[in-house]
């Protein structure tokens, strides 16, 4: 049971920022703005790149729906603002978020605990040469994956099918991020599993199947495009999607996450073996989004959603919160 507007106070809806994510982040921003407001919350939209964080606090705003996306809103900065604040937010804490948001760690912390992730190799903008572009190519083989570190939403993601074209993918990444992932392609099925709660109570919605025009999941394709196909509830063969699913969830868990994500995964179309690419922990609320779209299909409309979501905001320290002036 989802608590009544009335008892959430008023309510902040983080929108808009300062990464290259920005007008993604604006759309997912209106939509909870109107959703929690058609529920009747006290919602009011909030853009942190033309207002100081700290007004939050002196306009008296209660929580935080956190709707922006990339970096400043994603990776751990607006999270550590507010634990000082001692506002409560949706999503991932600080820590997750930070590591959430970097590829590489994420990929780290991954192997670590022993799950499937594509081999990589990490370069630095300053750092690469025809020599080492090579050895990459020999390393990863053909087609490989360009993608900048730390941004989202494919932003200068290019597929490699030529070491001829290394150098053009790998200045659009740099041109986003000084550490540029270059990944093994995994030739297959893409898909995408939410998963909202915490811990041991956190469950993973349907699966979603991803058929986009010419396999190219880009960013107009993302967002704008009518042409790609989500296939939800998924055409996964039988126990694939309950497979994907408890490796989502793992994925999720184990680098802390919080309130909600999105972990995203192809799977290879010889053997069948899934391999996690990255997890989102402030996804799209558009339109076009995936999250939405995998809760409608488990039953729960956006509104529902969004407040459910509203309703999970807490702080990594949420005594901060309650503590004497």
């Amino acid at each position: 049971m989802v608590q009544q507007g009335i008892q959430f106070g008023k309510v902040a809806v983080l929108m808009g920022g300062q990464s290259a994510e920005r007008e993604v982040s604006l759309m997912s921003g209106q939509g909870v703005l109107a959703a929690l407001r058609a529920r009747g919350v006290d919602a009011h939209a909030f853009d942190p790149a033309g207002r100081p964080m700290d007004d939050l606090k002196r306009e008296g705003f209660a929580r935080c729906f956190i709707a922006l996306h990339g970096r400043y809103g994603e990776d751990g900065t607006v999270q550590g603002a507010l634990e000082l604040l001692g506002i409560p937010y949706t999503g991932a804490g600080v820590m997750a978020s930070s590591m959430a948001i970097d590829k590489v760690m994420t990929k780290r912390v991954w192997q670590a605990e022993g799950l499937p992730t594509p081999r990589y190799v990490l370069l630095h903008r300053s750092e690469w040469s025809d020599a080492l572009v090579h050895n990459v190519v020999t390393a990863l083989g053909l087609p490989l994956i360009v993608k900048p570190v730390r941004e989202g939403s494919s932003l200068g993601v290019t597929k490699v099918i030529d070491e001829a074209q290394m150098t053009v993918a790998l200045r659009d990444a740099a041109a986003l991020d000084a550490d540029i992932l270059c990944e093994q392609f995994i030739d297959g099925d893409e898909v995408t599993c939410p998963v909202l709660g915490q811990g041991e109570q956190a469950h993973a919605l349907p699966v979603i199947h991803i058929v986009a025009p010419e396999g190219n999941y880009d960013f107009q394709n993302k967002y704008y495009s009518d042409d790609t196909e989500y296939r939800v509830p998924c055409d996964l063969p039988a126990g694939e999607e309950a497979a994907i699913q408890a490796l989502a969830l793992k994925a999720y868990r184990v680098l802390g996450c919080r309130g909600w994500g999105r972990v995203d995964v192809m799977i290879d179309a010889a053997t069948r073996q899934p391999y996690l690419l990255e997890i989102n922990t402030s996804p799209g609320m558009t339109s076009h989004s995936l999250v939405p779209m995998a809760a409608r299909a488990a039953g729960t409309d956006y509104e529902t959603l969004c407040l459910r979501l509203l309703a999970g905001a807490t702080l990594d320290y949420p005594a901060h919160a309650e503590a004497p002036a």
